[in-house]
């Protein structure tokens, strides 16, 4: 892509996440740097994985 920037899928490899989770973390401004070009999210090569990237909550109270 563009120097400095990898894609979502590139991200995704490096933290060891799904894609979508890092397309979720870009929408909800998790990721700094990161921009939107029409439909493609470029995510800055040199930052790293948000930290909680899962907010997941019990629905049994555990």
């Amino acid at each position: 892509m563009l120097n400095g920037y990898i894609t979502t899928q590139e991200a995704a490899q490096k933290w060891n996440i799904s894609a979508r989770q890092v397309q979720i973390l870009c929408k909800n401004n998790r990721i700094e740097g990161a921009v939107q070009i029409n439909r493609i999210w470029l995510i800055p090569a040199n930052v790293s994985k948000p930290t909680n990237t899962y907010k997941y909550q019990s629905q049994h109270g555990l």
